[in-house]
């Protein structure tokens, strides 16, 4: 299971490879970044819980929209301990179900571009600003019945994350798109994968 409730730069790395399920559509995430709050200028918790960056102070579990250039919805979602701010922004994956309802909102772009970089990642959701600070379930295993099991604060919520079924190879480096704290490297990739959208080697 993956605990939403330790630090985003543990948690970051074992998302790769897991889904995101918002609704029907669920995306398989290729790239991550950690932000950690207090002690990261280039996170949005940086000065304390301002109005916008409240949510990331927790409860875990839950999902954190932001709007950014004033038009792109960017998922993250909410980890550590409750006060103790982090998240790990979704940056990449390949959508494995509900494609139909993903082009509704990206139109007719190529199959890798449909969840590639942030913006294009909260689109293909489907999020809204209006769902930050709403619930994330992790899903723990299946019954005999065939229904999941589910774990968190968000047991039964519309978002969910389903752990990879595997340990996947993945990359490390520097976070991309900011200009404080460039060097630390919080971001975490899959090799070669090509819904990625930062460098992928």
């Amino acid at each position: 299971m993956i605990d939403l409730s330790a630090p985003a730069i543990e948690v970051a790395p074992l998302l790769l490879g897991a889904t995101i399920w918002r609704g029907p559509v669920g995306i398989r995430l290729t790239e991550v970044e950690a932000y950690m709050g207090l002690n990261d200028p280039a996170s949005h918790a940086f000065r304390g819980p301002t109005p916008r960056a409240r949510v990331m102070f927790g409860p875990p579990f839950h999902v954190y929209v932001y709007l950014s250039y004033g038009m792109h919805r960017c998922v993250n979602l909410v980890c550590s301990p409750d006060g103790e701010a982090s998240a790990v922004l979704l940056r990449g994956g390949r959508v494995v179900a509900g494609e139909d309802e993903v082009r509704s909102r990206r139109g007719n772009v190529a199959e890798n571009r449909l969840a590639c970089g942030p913006g294009n990642m909260g689109s293909a959701l489907g999020a809204t600003l209006e769902e930050s600070g709403n619930p994330v379930s992790v899903i723990t295993g299946t019954t005999v019945g065939g229904e999941a099991l589910e774990a968190g604060l968000g047991a039964g919520a519309r978002w969910r994350l389903e752990p990879a079924p595997n340990i996947v190879e993945f990359r490390q480096g520097p976070r991309v798109g900011i200009s404080r704290n460039t060097d630390a490297p919080w971001r975490w990739w899959i090799p070669k994968d090509p819904t990625v959208s930062g460098s992928r080697t």
